[in-house]
């Protein structure tokens, strides 16, 4: 059985640039370093904005204790 971790990461508010705020290579290997196994990134598209993301989610997973 595997227990899973979400992250979640704001987006730059910045005109056209849409970036994460965070750095999420950092996130990443730092969540690795705890025992989490990395397994997506996704972008959740905005409901006001077609074509913008809301946020940015890092889904993380790891065997249950």
């Amino acid at each position: 059985m595997f227990e899973y971790k979400f992250v979640r990461i704001e987006k730059k508010n910045t005109g056209f640039l849409q970036g994460p705020t965070e750095n999420y290579q950092e996130i990443i290997h730092t969540h690795a370093a705890e025992g989490w196994r990395f397994v997506q990134f996704v972008i959740m598209p905005s409901a006001q904005a077609v074509g913008f993301p809301e946020y940015y989610e890092l889904i993380f997973e790891k065997l249950a204790e």
